[in-house]
């Protein structure tokens, strides 16, 4: 399974319902976009210093996955089929798409818009 920035963010807080669905992954990727978005998102938190602890953690039982040539070819055949259907979704939103199917794994998000990409499971 795939973590959205949302997703990686509840599992920190301890969510219940993103740490049930979390527990029960097989394995958990997250995308160094999401690494991006949430460290930028906790460089002005009042607990950095836990939440880094957290993600370094984190990381070392995960795998960060990164964006290649592959992950470009589908990024543009999203980018093109969402726009034709007038539905367009952030651009890094895109690039986790792409990964997810990529790597043909589930995200877990909790921004509907990804259910407008094609060949795409979201977990909520």
């Amino acid at each position: 399974m795939i973590l959205d920035t949302n997703a990686l963010s509840a599992v920190a807080d301890n969510e219940a319902s993103a740490a049930r669905i979390f527990s029960q992954a097989l394995s958990i990727e997250v995308p160094v976009i999401v690494l991006g978005e949430y460290r930028f998102g906790i460089a002005h938190s009042r607990r950095r210093n836990e939440y880094e602890k957290w993600l370094d953690e984190l990381i070392a039982v995960t795998r960060a996955l990164p964006v290649d040539d592959t992950t470009s070819g589908h990024y543009a055949r999203i980018r093109a089929k969402l726009k034709k259907a007038g539905r367009p979704i952030p651009s890094n939103d895109l690039w986790i798409a792409a990964l997810c199917r990529q790597h043909r794994l589930p995200l877990m998000s909790q921004d509907g818009h990804f259910d407008a990409v094609p060949d795409l499971k979201r977990i909520a």
